[in-house]
């Protein structure tokens, strides 16, 4: 192999480990979804039967440098918010919700 051909190689080579080196940081945080072990519909059920409310919204988000699925459940006049483990389905922490403290993007509902 002549010398051109080596270094354009080589080059080519160092360009992809690097771009799959980066790929886990995808700028699209919904990606980070692949790394779950039970699905939205799991995490809204176990949610709902932890509170005995109805699900009103839910999201997989990043909270406190974890990720976990985001559950806001309804039961008669009150908001609980209630984090789902991706992994194992488990409840992490279940709160009343007085106002909505949805995320900065949906101040209005």
């Amino acid at each position: 192999m002549n010398r051109k051909t080596y270094l354009a190689t080589l080059a080519i080579l160092s360009v992809a480990a690097v771009n799959s080196y980066a790929a886990p940081s995808s700028p699209n945080d919904a990606m980070s979804i692949m790394r779950a072990k039970i699905g939205l519909t799991q995490a809204v059920t176990a949610a709902e039967e932890h509170a005995g409310g109805k699900a009103a919204r839910a999201e997989f988000e990043r909270h406190n440098g974890q990720w976990v699925f985001d559950v806001e459940v309804v039961k008669g006049n009150q908001v609980m918010d209630v984090k789902v483990d991706p992994t194992t389905g488990k409840i992490l922490s279940a709160a009343t919700d007085k106002a909505d403290r949805d995320d900065e993007h949906d101040r209005e509902d």
